[in-house]
């Protein structure tokens, strides 16, 4: 059976699947997925290869991979809502019925009902001038427009209960939620037509551990109360194990490994199923400190403990504070810490506890309310040319590189921007290709004419340090550098973060809610929380015996735990 993405099918090859109870709740069978050729090429670019599997009703299933293995295409063929672009041969069926060749106003009705999907990325799926109550009541509004307006609204709150949240939200609009809880109204919005197949993807992508496992709990009530089938996409191995039964592999379009989760976690088949196991490092793993992949710090090893005495950058009874709706909100509260030159030190803690304005604060980018900030034994710069002169040593890397590139610049002016702004002698095209070089994008002639668009995320987020690294800075202040990346690329970055360090003694606070990140490359750990430092030592201490019941809390949701409940 053959249609294109946008849902004509091909009235030569329809055939018709008469739906069973016996049926799978969702089956792909000989799947084969393509998109129109690349500009400058004839040749077709094939997402998903010949993919079959079942799903079986009430089973949870994790289809795990890197980017571009496939795994979104298969998801999002589900519901066929590939672009036009994208041309779908195999069959695709629904509780018996084939969603490939299935007439429109069928698939309509599918959708929601018989299966919805929880897109990635809640704050770009969600209408950011519509108010929560009304993008619930959508669906409802759609497939149940005999209801009155008062049994949506009470569905709307029953829903938002569900899931955890007050019905006093409904009137929030996204910007007003955090993180979880604009995942959590996604989940909300896919139950909202009591769908028998949820299809979600990547649900907590740049989640903290702390949300994160509360999503992941509330996705495994829902399977466990409601008797829901799950797919659920991700690139870590350990967040599908902690929910699904079953792991499915992909790779190059093609499934490489599947079988039940806790076999695939804990003795891997497939080559790159040991890959995938190997880039989130578990705690504790002597193999993975202080080393990714081939690259080792073997300094660090004896590094010093505790707050260093020749500090580079110092910060001092540091806090800030905002005024929000008439309220005093305190976000940084009397925090003292330092960082000595070549030394990685994560500041960790859940989303909202202060981490990223404090890096704004060090930058000189948000005015503290009282405190200090020192850089070489001299205190922030206040003028304008004194910052310019500061930001030179102290580079940001942040944490979106698609979002910190202009998309229609190329590379090399993007790196070029810092070097014209702080006039530093010598040849500019020389200091660019040195600085691709050193952030591992080789040979640079290869990446300079290229804009964002035409890379990868991984060859972006390089992009972003190599224009920090022209300036020749003594010390970056990297916020969440690989929280949108997969495993491989996460592991490449850090690796390069390493090796940064070990070559040109270049130091770093990473910002960041991954306790793995800090295990895998990290000299000391500062834990924050309600803006304040809860605690901080070497990374053995803090990571392997904690003294704050917040630390260990951290620690008790990072995803190699929930993965073995």
């Amino acid at each position: 059976m053959t249609a294109d993405a946008a849902g004509t099918p091909n009235p030569a090859k329809t055939t018709h699947t008469t739906t069973t109870t016996k049926a799978p709740a969702l089956a792909w069978r000989d799947v084969r997925v393509a998109y129109a050729p690349r500009v400058r090429s004839t040749e077709p670019v094939v997402a998903v290869d010949g993919v079959s599997l079942a799903v079986a009703r009430g089973s949870t299933v994790g289809i795990a991979g890197e980017s571009g293995c496939g795994k979104t295409t298969l998801a999002l063929s589900a519901l066929r809502l590939l672009p036009r672009t994208a041309r779908v041969d195999g069959a695709i069926e629904i509780a018996g019925e084939d969603v490939v060749t299935m007439r429109w106003g069928r698939l309509r009705a599918v959708r929601w009902t018989k299966a919805a999907i929880v897109f990635q990325g809640a704050m770009h799926s969600l209408n950011p001038v519509r108010p929560v109550e009304w993008q619930i009541a959508e669906a409802l509004n759609l497939h149940r427009p005999g209801a009155g307006r008062g049994a949506t609204a009470a569905r709307v709150n029953d829903l938002l209960s569900l899931v955890d949240l007050s019905p006093g939200r409904a009137r929030a609009y996204p910007h007003e939620l955090s993180g979880g809880e604009k995942q959590r109204v996604m989940i909300a919005m896919a139950l909202a037509c009591d769908p028998e197949v949820i299809v979600a993807d990547e649900p907590t992508t740049a989640l903290d551990v702390v949300v994160q496992a509360q999503v992941l709990d509330l996705l495994s009530g829902l399977v466990r109360d409601r008797g829901l089938t799950l797919v659920m996409i991700g690139h870590d191995l350990a967040v599908l194990a902690a929910v699904c039964d079953r792991i499915v592999v992909m790779r190059h379009g093609k499934i490489v490994e599947e079988g039940p989760a806790r076999q695939v976690l804990g003795h891997p088949r497939h080559l790159h199923t040991r890959e995938l196991a190997a880039a989130f490092p578990v705690i504790g793993d002597p193999s993975s400190r202080l080393r990714v992949g081939r690259i080792r710090d073997e300094r660090a090893a004896g590094s010093a403990a505790g707050r260093p005495t020749d500090a580079l950058l110092e910060v001092h009874e540091l806090v800030v504070d905002f005024s929000a709706r008439g309220t005093r909100v305190r976000a940084v509260d009397h925090v003292t810490m330092g960082c000595a030159t070549g030394e990685i030190v994560a500041l960790v803690g859940q989303s909202g506890s202060g981490k990223t304005t404090l890096a704004r604060t060090i930058l000189g980018l948000q005015p503290p309310t009282s405190g200090w900030v020192s850089f070489a034994g001299n205190p922030l710069p206040r003028t304008r040319s004194g910052l310019r002169d500061y930001r030179r040593q102290v580079q940001f890397v942040l944490q979106d590189p698609s979002a910190a590139l202009n998309p229609k610049h190329t590379v090399y002016e993007a790196v070029a921007e810092g070097i014209r702004i702080h006039h530093l002698p010598g040849n500019t095209e020389e200091r660019v290709r040195a600085a691709l070089t050193q952030a591992e994008l080789t040979p640079p002639e290869r990446y300079l004419e290229a804009i964002p668009q035409e890379l990868s995320g991984g060859q972006r987020q390089r992009v972003v340090i190599a224009g920090a690294l022209a300036l020749q800075p003594q010390f970056l202040v990297a916020d969440e550098p690989v929280a949108s990346l997969d495993a491989s690329v996460r592991g490449q970055i850090l690796a390069l973060l390493l090796r940064l360090k070990r070559d040109l003694g270049l130091g770093a606070l990473v910002i960041t809610h991954d306790l793995g990140l800090a295990w895998n490359i990290a000299d000391r750990v500062l834990v924050m929380h309600s803006g304040r430092l809860v605690e901080s030592g070497p990374v053995e201490r803090v990571l392997l015996n904690p003294e704050c019941d917040y630390t260990r809390g951290l620690l008790a949701a990072v995803p190699s735990e929930l993965g073995r409940r």
